[in-house]
C-alpha cells in the first residue's frame, strides 16, 4: 500500500539496532511501495547508511535539545500512518507520539524499558518469543507482517573499508581474528588478563593475529589485553562504527561477550563465540544456531542489572573452554 507511512523509533545500541534489523527487512517485505523512516542516534547512523530496507533516516544529536526538538518537528512533517517504537523509554515514546502517527505500537509496561512510556502507544505488545530479534518481529507481527526470513541488511561504506584497509596494513596484519573485551557493564565482561592468554594460545594455534576492538572510552581496555597477550601482540586499532562494520565483516572470527560488536560480526554472518554471564543468551545470543556461546552461570545469576565488578559467573569462564568453543565453531583450529 503506497499511501503507508512508517516511523522506526530505535535509537541505539549498536547491539540493539542490529537486533532490529530483521523486523523492518520484514516491514519492507510487506509493505514495498510504503515509506519507512527510522530516528537514531547520530552515534549509530553508519548502521542504517545506505540501508536499502529504509526511505530516510533522521538522525538525533543525543546532548542537543535543539537537535531534539528539530528532530520531532521533522517527524512531524512526515505525516506517518504508525510509528513503532523498539526502545521502550520515555524519549522514544515521546518521538513516536509527537510525530502524530494516529497508530503507535509498543511494548507492554510489564516489558517496556520504562513502563510508563506505554502510556504513549495506540497498541501494546506482550511478546512471547525469547530472543530479541524474535521480540521485535511480534512488534511488527502487530500489522499483520509474517516472516520466516531472518536478514541483517548493512552496507558498509567503501571509504571505510580503505580506511580500515590502511590501519590493518600500517600495523602489519593480514589474516585476522578479533577479541572485543568491552561490553558496557563490566558484569558481563570477561577480564583482559584472560583475553590476553586466549590471544596467545589461538595465534599459537591458527598462525593469526588477532585485533582487539574497543569502543571510546575503553582504550586502557584494549592496552591491558595486549600487555597480557605479549608476544606476538595483538593489534589495537582506533576505529569508528562505520570501520567496524568491515572490521567484523572480514575476521576468521570474533571472540567477545554480550555486546554490539558480537551482535554486528553475527548480522555479517561471521564466525562467533560469545561468552555469557548475567546475560541469558537465549535472549541477547548469538542468532545464528552455527554459533557458540560459552556460560556457566546458574539459573539463579541470570540478570540484568548492571555491576561495575566482574561477576562471578563471567570470572568461571577459562581460556581453555573459550579456546575449546573456537575449534567447535571453526571444525578445527589448525
Amino acid at each position: 500500500m503506497p499511501d503507508e507511512r512508517f516511523l522506526i523509533v530505535k535509537l541505539g545500541s549498536l547491539g540493539d539496532v542490529v537486533f532490529t534489523l530483521p523486523a523492518v527487512a520484514a516491514l519492507r517485505d510487506a509493505y514495498p511501495e510504503a515509506r519507512i523512516d527510522w530516528v537514531i542516534d547520530r552515534r549509530w547512523y553508519p548502521l542504517l547508511e545506505r540501508n536499502p530496507e529504509l526511505t530516510d533516516v533522521v538522525i538525533l544529536d543525543r546532548e542537543s535539545v535543539g537537535s531534539f526538538c528539530f528532530a520531532a518537528w521533522k517527524l512531524r512533517t512526515r505525516h506517518y500512518t504508525c510509528a513503532i517504537d523498539f526502545q521502550g523509554l520515555y524519549k522514544s515514546a515521546f518521538l513516536a507520539r509527537f510525530s502524530g502517527a494516529p497508530e503507535r505500537i509498543g511494548l507492554s509496561r510489564r516489558l517496556a524499558r520504562e513502563s510508563a512510556a506505554s502510556l504513549f502507544y495506540t497498541h501494546r505488545v506482550s511478546p512471547t518469543r525469547p530472543h530479541m530479534v524474535e521480540r521485535n518481529l511480534e512488534l511488527v507481527a502487530a500489522l499483520g507482517v509474517q516472516t520466516s526470513r531472518y536478514r541483517f541488511p548493512l552496507f558498509v561504506r567503501p571509504e571505510a573499508e580503505a580506511r580500515l584497509n590502511e590501519k590493518l596494513a600500517a600495523e602489519g596484519v593480514g589474516e585476522f581474528f578479533v577479541l572485543s573485551p568491552g561490553g558496557g557493564w563490566r558484569s558481563k565482561c570477561w577480564p583482559p588478563e584472560r583475553y590476553g592468554a586466549l590471544h596467545r594460545e589461538l595465534a599459537r594455534r591458527t598462525g593469526l593475529r588477532g585485533v582487539v576492538s574497543y569502543a571510546p572510552g575503553e582504550r586502557d581496555l584494549a592496552e591491558a589485553v595486549r600487555r597480557a597477550a605479549g608476544a606476538p601482540e595483538p593489534a589495537v586499532i582506533d576505529i569508528d562504527v562505520a570501520q567496524l562494520m568491515p572490521l567484523v565483516r572480514r575476521a576468521r572470527f570474533v571472540v567477545a561477550g554480550d555486546s554490539g560488536p558480537l551482535h554486528l560480526a553475527g548480522a555479517f554472518g561471521t564466525a562467533v563465540v560469545g561468552l555469557y554471564g548475567p546475560t541469558p543468551p537465549e535472549r541477547n545470543g548469538p542468532f545464528n544456531e552455527a554459533d557458540v556461546v560459552v556460560r556457566n552461570a546458574r539459573p539463579e545469576e541470570t540478570t540484568f542489572r548492571r555491576g561495575d565488578e566482574y561477576s562471578p559467573s563471567m570470572l568461571s569462564i577459562t581460556v581453555e573452554q573459550v579456546v575449546t568453543a573456537v575449534e567447535r565453531r571453526l571444525g578445527t583450529l589448525a
